[in-house]
């Protein structure tokens, strides 16, 4: 897989793009309307008991605007925090720390929200089991979605098509199981094969070919459980389809080695924090 680089420059582009989406064209004109001299020291608090993530964003936020803005971290990236714990200090103009808050926040919040539920996922598989994000992420954030994966303890997937070769249902549709496997294995120059199967005799028959992982994909815990113990000599194994945080310790309990979730990345709620003077 790709490796993900959170560099300085990639989080100043980033949020700097954030900023001018909220700033476009004519700036933050409420407060505008306050002393440009006052200064504050405000308490960041979380809301809620969570898993923190994107604290190098938010204080990034705080510098884009004013660089003077000291931006005081107090839990750092992939800790746990209750409700009402301090996570970090803003010290600066009021109205300059205004004009960031609502980027930075937001930045705070989204990947807080994924590490927390991802972290769910991964204590109620166990440790034999990886729980993995897939590419069901929102264009242009995959790096920091998937960054917010791996601080909640889960695995990343193949960051993008070129990564690896799986092949799903839907490429079955135009073609055929067999052939298409033979073909990635033929075609492979050193990356991944991973296929996708429905039932125990769509297993059966690529059984023995030479590919890395297969995919046991909505089937029932019974179907799963035979299917990982016919296919666990030959490839490592992964369970996908509708995975909640009540069905995840079932599924992980058939020996399954990783567990593919979209849930963690597109409907991961976001965690609260607020500002307080």
């Amino acid at each position: 897989m790709s490796k993900i680089k959170l560099s300085r420059e990639f989080i100043k582009s980033t949020v700097k793009l954030a900023l001018n989406e909220d700033l476009y064209p004519l700036g933050d004109i409420t407060s505008s309307l306050i002393n440009d001299e006052k200064v504050v020291t405000i308490k960041l608090i979380a809301n809620q008991n969570a898993l923190i993530g994107g604290l190098l964003f938010a204080k990034e936020a705080f510098s884009l605007i004013d660089d003077k803005i000291k931006f005081i971290i107090k839990k750092r990236d992939g800790s746990r925090v209750k409700k009402g714990s301090l996570v970090a200090l803003i010290k600066g103009k009021a109205k300059n720390i205004l004009i960031a808050e609502r980027v930075a926040l937001n930045f705070l919040s989204h990947i807080s929200g994924i590490a927390t539920k991802t972290n769910e996922f991964v204590k109620l598989a166990g440790k034999k089991t990886k729980i993995c994000c897939t590419r069901k992420t929102i264009p242009n954030l995959r790096v920091i979605q998937k960054y917010a994966v791996k601080l909640g303890g889960g695995t990343n997937h193949r960051f993008n098509l070129s990564d690896e070769y799986l092949i799903k249902d839907n490429h079955v549709e135009s073609s055929d199981l067999k052939t298409l496997v033979l073909k990635a294995i033929k075609n492979r120059k050193r990356k991944k094969i991973t296929v996708e199967v429905d039932t125990i005799n769509q297993l059966k028959s690529i059984l023995g070919l030479k590919f890395n992982t297969v995919l046991l994909d909505n089937m029932s815990i019974k179907n799963l459980k035979n299917s990982v113990k016919i296919a666990r000599k030959y490839y490592q194994t992964e369970a996908s389809g509708n995975v909640t945080l009540k069905t995840v310790k079932a599924i992980a309990s058939t020996g399954v080695n990783r567990i593919s979730v979209g849930s963690i990345t597109h409907s991961a709620p976001a965690v609260d924090f607020k500002l307080e003077i």
